[in-house]
């Protein structure tokens, strides 16, 4: 299972928003360019995140989108189903949509795709913006310098 470029792209610019949270509105070029993702696609992806109520915008010459709740308060996978919907490797375990398989009450590897879907979900909804931005402090820190 691969995530497409939404979940992925949609992720990189929540990061980017999560590191500038509290400092006001990031214009979407910065985020664009910080992230290496296309302007016109973040903008779509953006829409989308509004929609969903995880980004608010600000109009103006000092505008530009900012986290709609604190980092710690938005969690991976909000973002991933906001931009990819449901979370499942086969369609027959799509939370929320009616079992379409003849064979779904006794298909052992329907048991299997449930624990795969069950796993990544619970993975997801345990990481948040604030633990991404707590990692990268971590990584910045660990820097060795030398004169």
């Amino acid at each position: 299972m691969k995530l497409s470029t939404k979940g992925r792209y949609g992720l990189k610019a929540m990061f980017e928003l999560a590191l500038h949270f509290g400092k006001g509105p990031l214009p979407l070029k910065d985020i664009a360019e910080k992230q290496n993702i296309s302007e016109h696609y973040l903008e779509q992806l953006i829409a989308t995140l509004k929609k969903d109520s995880l980004v608010n915008s600000v109009r103006g010459a000092q505008g530009g989108y900012l986290l709609a709740k604190e980092p710690k308060n938005i969690t991976v996978g909000d973002i991933i189903r906001s931009l990819e919907g449901s979370i499942a490797p086969s369609d027959c375990v799509i939370e929320g949509e009616a079992v379409d398989c003849p064979k779904g009450e006794y298909c052992v590897t329907r048991g299997v795709w449930m624990k795969i879907r069950d796993s990544i979900n619970d993975v997801i909804d345990s990481l948040t913006l604030q633990d991404m931005v707590d990692e990268q402090k971590n990584i910045d820190g660990n820097y060795m310098y030398y004169i």
